[in-house]
């Protein structure tokens, strides 16, 4: 039996109590400042909230202010936190962590550089840290409400230490939860953080159907396929641009196709396709996470940098560049459906 302490509390930090509970280890599952009363039920009945799921009965449940006190004897720290919550991570949790533990984190998401380029969260916050620790991620197609029903999924887990990754596999892998280890960390967490950007683009066929037909009118496939294709065409591009092997393109597909199906970029997606202005829709889902905006806005950032120097072409990114001018510009929902392809 190990250790595994999971520095926050949310959907998917909590959900990977499940699996690690399954093969017998004991859980520390620590709330960030914003996860109080989530703490507190779970800490009462070990009922989760937002899961509407009573988690196992190895999780013991802390608030924040305790995590010096259940650090000692953890093997694995994993990051439960959203990708706004990173920076919190980075300052105020890696600091105090004892030097050679391990922490594989859940969060999605890119960080822009000055220079234009774009770098996962492992690699940014690897670069600045003062003393080198094993970072490792998380990607692949898997939603909290699945994984907690013991769904089958197969993720992988990067890093630059293989035989680490290996280690951390043992402990959470289970018969529905299975995981491959690859050292690409640039391609998986570029596919799996863009997929957030793409779902919401592929999303808005859903709403402008509902426009056209009304909400809740039978639903139709073919433009939601069209831009499910022009999204895998784009991040295959970006991949490579940013450094990853191809073959995460697999990564990206998958992730991108659970995305489509369920949560929060969806509910945008939809809003945006039915005609309402991103601030319309952003107010419709007050207090939701919306990590998809951030991936487009720094990735369209990135992009205009890179395209400014000629490194590359505006043209290559078309559904791209129509997110960032609907969610920046305050552009309407125009699809440049002639531009796919090119």
């Amino acid at each position: 039996m190990s250790i595994i302490t999971i520095v926050g509390s949310g959907m998917m930090g909590s959900a990977m109590s499940v699996p690690a509970a399954d093969n017998g280890h004991q859980i520390r599952l620590v709330g960030t400042p914003l996860d109080r009363e989530i703490i507190a039920s779970v800490q009462k009945n070990r009922y989760h909230p937002r899961l509407d799921f009573t988690l196992p009965e190895a999780v013991q449940a802390y608030q924040i202010e305790q995590l010096q006190e259940v650090l000692p004897g953890s093997d694995l720290l994993i990051g439960g936190i959203s990708s706004f919550g990173i920076k919190w991570f980075e300052e105020q949790v890696l600091p105090l962590l004892p030097d050679r533990l391990p922490v594989l984190l859940v969060t999605k998401g890119l960080e822009a550089q000055p220079d234009g380029n774009l770098l996962p969260f492992p690699l940014a916050i690897g670069s600045r840290l003062a003393q080198p620790r094993p970072l490792h991620a998380i990607g692949g197609p898997c939603t909290s409400y699945e994984l907690i029903r013991r769904q089958h999924t197969a993720v992988a887990f990067c890093g630059s230490d293989l035989e680490l990754l290996q280690w951390q596999r043992k402990l959470l892998a289970t018969e529905y939860y299975h995981v491959r280890c690859t050292t690409d960390v640039k391609g998986l967490e570029c596919a799996v953080a863009l997929k957030n950007a793409y779902a919401l683009a592929v999303t808005m066929a859903v709403g402008m159907t509902e426009r056209q037909h009304g909400i809740d009118c039978p639903e139709f496939y073919n433009p939601a396929a069209a831009l499910f294709g022009q999204s895998v065409r784009e991040m295959g591009r970006l991949i490579r641009l940013l450094g990853g092997q191809p073959d995460c393109i697999s990564y990206a597909a998958g992730d991108l196709y659970v995305t489509v199906y369920g949560g929060r970029t969806r509910k945008l997606g939809r809003l945006l396709g039915r005609g309402l202005s991103f601030q319309e829709a952003k107010k419709e889902l007050a207090d939701v996470t919306l990590e998809s905006v951030a991936i487009v806005s720094s990735t369209a950032q990135a992009l205009r940098q890179q395209a400014a120097s000629g490194r590359v072409r505006l043209e290559d990114y078309p559904l791209l560049m129509m997110l960032d001018a609907i969610i920046n510009h305050q552009a309407e929902v125009q699809v440049p459906w002639d531009r796919f392809g090119e």
